[in-house]
């Protein structure tokens, strides 16, 4: 039986990947052979980003992969978990001045992929640039791999005893669909912000950068279609490993904080709608909720084990294709790449929108948040709209590129 902690392959479907990853754009046009080098350098590091799907007796688990991780010139997506990608859970790609590392989301969260992509560009700049860093901070090749990194990252807790959180979010079972749920032809679209502003709005009205811009996709929402009645649901990533005290851990322990909108909740206000929206987000947020929420998360594990494995899969790829929010919004914090910072020009995270219409994935760096929203479907009315909403209050934004959503997907999980 699988650990509680450890990933749940089968969470990824064809028709759902649960894809995520990270684009990086450089000032100059990736070299492909360096790039292949450091990729298989990082194996030593990271080995646990370098796995195959086994089969093992009721379940699906991650075994090294001695292939070679693929490395693309193409924006051009492949199927995780097949021939095209040498049957890994996670690839390479690139093309001009940009690269993107995509993996499997089973395998590790926003948090645990930002330490191989900082030692990527380590690794990469060093060798491109011929320049020598200070490898403070960075997880490179012959170091030693910690405990806390790779082990129960939620060892010395008290799972089983944890009680019921004081205060824990129903779902929203009617809320907003920005496509009315028809999924085609997804998008995504760049945006540059300035740090110092965002976060002076966010000091001045009371919020923060996930509950402010949770309130201007609302306040977008109902620019959008002001005659819909419906409740705007917005979901914000939890990562609990970091609410529990654990930063290091490279497997995926995330869930979501769920913010409401409501048509009678007026959002004229701004401080008013930051200040709700910020205390929703901290009621969700404190350690009794993360312990909660992992005792449930062994209980279905312990459900799960005693399914026979095409019963899981069948049951996952239904459950991931149901929308659970209007919107989903995450940051992993990182605000540095310290000694790199000045030759990188531009950060995102990103993520496919399946349990949301829109998805907002914040990266920060070089003084700038860039937000990546994927939106899975083709109109920019949306959009347009939510551009609206940022100038009508100050923001000021540059839009950095958009172009169709094109993310690795994962092939068909098999039992046998």
């Amino acid at each position: 039986m699988a650990e509680f902690y450890e990933p749940m392959l089968y969470m990824s479907t064809p028709d759902h990947p649960n894809t995520m990853g990270m684009l990086v754009v450089l000032k100059e046009p990736v070299d492909g052979d360096i790039l292949r080098d450091v990729a298989e350098s990082l194996r030593a590091r990271f080995p646990y980003f370098y796995v195959q799907v086994t089969p093992q007796a009721n379940d699906l688990s991650p075994e090294a992969n001695p292939l070679p991780m693929t490395v693309r010139n193409t924006w051009a997506p492949i199927n995780l978990n097949s021939q095209e990608s040498n049957f890994h859970l996670a690839a390479w790609k690139y093309e001009g001045k940009r690269l993107a590392f995509e993996i499997s989301h089973t395998l590790t969260d926003g948090a645990g992929v930002l330490p191989y992509i900082k030692s990527a560009m380590f690794l990469y700049l060093s060798r491109k640039l011929g320049l020598t860093f200070d490898r403070a901070g960075f997880r490179l090749p012959g170091d030693e791999i910690p405990q806390s990194e790779t082990g129960n990252p939620f060892a010395g807790l008290d799972i089983d005893g944890a009680e019921a959180p004081l205060f824990s979010k129903e779902t929203t079972p009617d809320f907003y669909r920005l496509n009315d749920g028809a999924a085609a032809d997804p998008r995504i679209t760049y945006i540059k912000l300035s740090e110092a502003q965002l976060m002076q709005y966010c000091k001045d009205f009371d919020g923060s950068p996930n509950a402010f811009l949770a309130v201007m996709f609302a306040r977008a929402v109902r620019r959008y279609d002001p005659a819909s009645e419906k409740t705007v649901s917005v979901s914000i990533a939890v990562n609990h490993k970091a609410i529990l005290g654990n930063f290091d851990n490279y497997r995926m322990a995330v869930n979501i904080a769920e913010l409401d909108f409501p048509k009678s909740r007026a959002l004229d206000d701004l401080m008013k709608a930051c200040t709700i929206a910020r205390g929703q987000l901290m009621l969700q947020t404190q350690p009794e909720n993360s312990l909660w929420a992992m005792k449930q998360r062994k209980a279905l594990y312990e459900k799960m084990d005693q399914m026979p494995l095409d019963m899981k899969l069948g049951i996952m790829a239904k459950a991931a294709g149901r929308a659970r929010w209007s919107i989903s919004i995450s940051y992993a914090s990182s605000r540095t790449f310290g000694p790199l910072d000045p030759y990188i020009e531009e950060l995102y995270m990103l993520s496919e929108p399946s349990v949301a219409d829109v998805i907002c994935e914040i990266a920060c760096i070089n003084h700038s948040f860039f937000l990546s929203i994927g939106q899975s479907f083709s109109s920019d009315k949306f959009m347009k709209a939510f551009l609206n909403e940022l100038s009508s209050v100050g923001i000021g934004y540059e839009v950095m590129r958009a172009e169709p959503l094109r993310l690795c997907g994962t092939e068909q999980l098999k039992s046998c």
